[in-house]
Formats: C-alpha cells, structure tokens, sequence
C-alpha cells in the first residue's frame, strides 16, 4: 500500500526518539557544589574515612546535602557554593596531607538514571568555569638532558669496556670523548662506532677526539617526545588533583593546552601544573677541599652547589639517580616528628642505587632539589630561556647499602607534601613555563549558558511559528521532527565519551535547528510542485519525498565533510562547534526523512485523500 511504513519501521523510530529522551533527561537536574575526597598512594578511601568527614563537617556546623563513596573517592554535596569552601577547608584539617581534597560540580542525577548509565553532558570551560593554561616547553633543556644522558652511558661502557678516556663531555648536541693515547682512540672508535641509534660518529685523528653528534632525525623525535611525555605528566598531576573532564592537548611544536573545568582552587592548580621540580642523588666530593672550590678552584668532575640552611656542597658532577625512575612518594614523619619524604624506585632506579651504593657505605650522599624558571628572555626562534636553580636539600650518610626504598628529609610539611605529589605524578622532561592563564568564574558561564539556552529557546520558536504559518498541519510535523532532532542531539551529546559542550557548540545547536527544518521545507516544497502537477495526494507525498532525497543528502553529505575537516583540524571552540554540527546533521536527516515520513504516513498515508494540509 502507498504510503505506509512497516510496524518494525515505526517502533524503531519511537524506540530511538525514546532513547535518546531517556539520555538526555539528566541534563535537566544540574550539577550540586561538591568536595572530593580521593587518597594519596600511601593512604585508603572507606567507611572509617567517611566517619571522619561527616564528624568534622557537624563539629563545624556544615549540613551535607549528601556523603557517599562513589568509584574508590568520597563526594561531599553541599547546598550552596559558600558551604563548598568551608567544606573544604574543614575537611582538609580533619583528613591531612595523606588526602587530596579538590572542590568540584557534581551531577544531580537520580540513582536510576545512572544505573542505565545516563549522564549529562559534559559542559566546556567557558559554560562550567573553570581555568585554561597554556604552557611553553624548553626545548633546548629536553635535548640537554638526553645527550647528558648518553654522556653518563659513554662514561660508563668505556669504563666497563677498560677503555681510558681523559674526558667526557656535552658541546651542544654532540658528546665529545678525549682519549688519552692512540690504543685507547683506536678502541673506542672500533667500539662506538654504529652502536648508538641517532648519532653519527665523527673522528679527529689528530687530537684523538670522538665526537658523537645527534642527527636531524633524532633531534626531532626527541621534542616529540619530550612534548608526549610531558603530556603524559600534565595528566597525572590532573588525577593527582582530583579534576573531572580535564582537557590536555598538544598546540604547535612546543606548547600544551591544559583545560580544567570546574576548578575553583586556581591557585593550588598553577602551583602543581606548573611546577618543574625534580630530584638528583650525588656522591659528595669528600676527597677535595670546598674551600678551594669556593675560592674558584672547583675540581674537573665536581660542582659547587649551595646547601638549604647549610654551607655550601661539593658533588661529583656523575648523577646516581633522577626523579624519572621514582614511582610513589609519600609524606610521612621521622622519629622526631619531622615531616620526611618517602621514596619506592622502579626496578631499573632500585638496581642503579644498590650498585652505586654499594662501594659507598660510610660516605655522604646529597640528595639536589632542582627547580627550572623562566626568564623574561627569548631566543632567535622565539622560545623562552629558562634557568636551572638546583640546591642541596638532604646529606646523608650511607649506613647500609640502599634499595628501592628510602627517605629523604629536610624539607618542610608543605614542601614535603608538594614534593611528593610530584614525584608520583613524574618529573617533568623539560621545564614547561606558564605563559597564558585564563579564568572563568562559575557565574560569567553561567551566564554563556543562559544566553545560549535563550538563542536556542527563541530560534526554536521562531521556526516553529514560521512552519506551521506557511505549511499548516505539515509544518506542525516538522515541528515535531524538529523537537526530536533537539533531544537526539542533547542525548547523543551525554552518550559520547569525551563529547564536551561549549559556547560554540550551542551555536552549533542553533545552526542545526534551521539546517533540519531546511529538509522538510525541500520535501514540502516537492509536494506541493507535484499536487500542482495534477498528481494525487498519494502520489505527491510519495514523490515527494523520493525526489528531495537526493538533493537532502547531497546537501547534509557536503556539510558534513565541512564538519569532519573542522574538527580534525581544529581545536577548542572550533572543536566544539564541529562537534554538534556533525551530530545535528546526522540526527536532522535520520528526524527530516524518516520521522516525519513515520508520522506522515501514520496521519496521511493509504487513505483515500482529497486534498492534503499543506
């Protein structure tokens, strides 16, 4: 029969329409002011921890909307955002530095919405609030520590190959290896040469230096690298801060956009984010007079270094160990009630403290705090120089040869706390510098909200008065299509991972509205050019959608690849943009061809008709 859809055909558009209605319904009851509660490493979340805040909070006169322990965290609801900061700062007291305590928007959703999974949709930096940080990398820091890094590897083989060199050393990119005789050369010529992937080998017979000089090739892969590891990083001190929904992503060759919606402690993020601490382990130079080395007469192999309330050191420049190879930190006290840092290494930093510290029992071992901070200078390409600030903060004698566990103290409660953040989260590849900051207070976006629910609100009604005006009973079935498409698109929003409204991305919305009724008008418009054509009303609805369909999906097709390219290569609000563009065009042409075909058949369709309502 002309015109009429299969029972199947039906219920799946009212089973999609459905669905989507049932996804989109958390985004009607908000989001609550909330504290999260979430452990450090050497600490638990559990009944005991919940007791603890809820006694704090009542001691403090705070009324929780509601507590409960939500994926291995606590979430603390409060009523309004004045009781969130108090919250906060009560809980912290109560709970100590074993905890990190982050203020955040937490959902409203009821409990059986969530156990089908429904969420709301994930709100951008400039409708939740929040902070923006864009941050520069030193590149010339990330090359330095690889090739220091082969420099150490050099010394080493040479030593363990018997070959004797008079020096190793970093001139740029390249490590120059002086040889003390023409055996020697001959030696380490035979052996360097093609072992190191990236390096080329260059000889000078006539003063007997090496030189092992980084290619173009590896020059590159190692700032790619060093922007990736960085990343990896910048996400870990995320977690470490307990932030939902952060966005990290690389911009340019050396730059990193981090994005933390929600973020209310600014200042607490800038310090952690920010930070480019690390620590070193050095043997100090026993053997040599500091006062000679003070006196400018600093030992070839040794360095001078000032000591945190203490005379200055001299180290052995040869590095024991860095902070790359430390895998939990934590604050604890010693037997003096002073705070410490406690340190577990990865295997490869257990083997390389054992070994370095075995011939060592007896003698001191300083543990250098190093901290990198940008200047106001810049190079001929434009990247900012930084300088490296490094201290003694610990010298300890090796009672016993040392394992993957140990301590380090002198440092305060606050530097210990911080310190040992860092460290989980990993040493940073290259000093990164803070050098854009934005913030957006949790009223200015909810003021992007409001404004952009208006625009959607009063488009939606303007085209819906428009349709049925002009095409009567028909425009009020695009009117219908057109409320489906909006709450497919809110629904397919909140069921995508990762999907992320934003400004831009409401004006995507807006766009869409009048992109899904432009093909019910091409189809309308079809069928009165065929009822025109003397056609029947059955005949008209028919052809009427078959020849619009063409030229609807060439239409949508086009603009979707716009879509696709748009948000390929673009990012932030162009990302968002394209985002909801994509998924409206997709949902107004599943709403404009198939469901007003469902509704229009079901009202219209295999009936005897005189006339139609258009």
């Amino acid at each position: 029969m002309l015109n009429k859809y299969p029972l199947w055909k039906n219920l799946l558009v009212i089973f999609v329409v459905l669905m989507a209605a049932l996804y989109a319904l958390p985004n009607i009851y908000g989001e609550d002011p909330a504290v999260q509660v979430s452990a450090n490493r050497n600490a638990t979340i559990d009944t005991s921890t919940m007791d603890r805040v809820k006694s704090s909070l009542e001691n403090a006169d705070i009324q929780a909307k509601s507590i409960a322990l939500e994926e291995e965290q606590l979430l603390v609801r409060l009523n309004s955002d004045d009781e969130q900061l108090k919250a906060r700062e009560t809980i912290l007291e109560s709970l100590g530095d074993d905890y990190i305590v982050a203020l955040n928007l937490a959902p409203a959703t009821p409990g059986w919405l969530k156990s089908v999974g429904a969420q709301p949709m994930k709100l951008g930096l400039d409708l939740r609030g929040g902070v923006h940080f864009l941050m520069e990398i030193d590149m010339d820091e990330a090359v330095r520590k690889i090739v220091d890094g082969m420099k150490d590897t050099i010394r080493t083989e040479l030593r363990e190959e018997r070959i004797r060199y008079s020096a190793v050393r970093v001139n740029d990119t390249t490590v120059e290896v002086e040889l003390r005789n023409e055996e020697a050369y001959a030696a380490a010529a035979s052996y360097l040469d093609g072992r190191y992937q990236g390096y080329t080998l260059v000889e000078d017979d006539e003063n007997q230096l090496l030189q092992l000089q980084m290619t173009d090739q590896k020059l590159a892969e190692t700032r790619d690298y060093a922007v990736s590891q960085n990343i990896t990083i910048m996400r870990n001190r995320v977690n470490e801060l307990g932030v939902a929904e952060p966005l990290i992503q690389r911009q340019g060759a050396n730059r990193i956009v981090v994005e933390l919606p929600g973020v209310q402690d600014t200042a607490r993020a800038k310090e952690i984010l920010g930070a480019t601490a690390t620590l070193e382990f050095r043997m100090v130079d026993s053997e040599n007079d500091v006062r000679d080395a003070q006196n400018g007469r600093v030992p070839f192999g040794s360095e001078l270094l000032p000591m945190r309330d203490g005379p200055q050191q001299l180290l052995k420049e040869d590095v024991i160990l860095t902070g790359d190879h430390i895998v939990n930190a934590g604050v604890g006290y010693d037997e003096y009630n002073r705070p410490q840092v406690n340190i577990t290494l990865d295997g490869v930093g257990g083997n390389k403290m054992s070994m370095a510290t075995k011939d060592h029992v007896g003698q001191p071992m300083a543990t250098v705090f190093i901290e990198y901070k940008a200047t106001d200078e810049r190079d001929a390409e434009g990247n900012l120089q930084f300088t490296k600030n490094a201290e003694v903060i610990n010298v300890a004698t090796i009672q016993s040869r040392l394992g993957g566990s140990f301590r380090i103290t002198g440092v305060g409660a606050n530097e210990a706390q911080n310190l040992a953040l860092l460290l989980r989260a990993g040493a940073l590849i290259a000093p990164i510098q803070i050098v854009e900051e934005r913030t957006v207070g949790p009223s200015l976006g909810q003021q992007n909200i409001d404004s952009g629910t208006q625009a959607i609100f009063w488009g939606f009604i303007l085209v819906l008065a428009f349709m049925v005006v002009y095409y009567k009973k028909f425009g009020i079935v695009a009117n219908c299509a057109l409320a489906a498409n909006l709450i497919l698109i809110i629904g397919v929003m909140s069921m995508i991972p990762g999907a992320t409204l934003t400004l831009p991305g409401m004006a995507g919305i807006v766009l869409t509205v009048g992109m899904a009724v432009d093909a019910n008008v091409l189809i309308f418009e079809r069928i009165r050019e065929e009822i025109k054509a003397k056609r029947s009303p059955q005949q008209a609805i028919h052809h009427g959608y078959d020849s619009a369909l063409s030229t609807i999906a060439d239409a949508n097709v086009t603009t979707l690849i716009a879509a696709l390219i748009l948000f390929a290569i673009g990012n932030g609000p162009i990302k968002g943009f394209a985002i909801t563009l994509a998924i409206g065009i997709i949902t107004s042409m599943f709403t404009a061809i198939v469901g007003t075909r469902a509704i229009v058949n079901s009202v219209w369709g295999g009936k005897k008709l005189s006339k139609l309502p258009i």
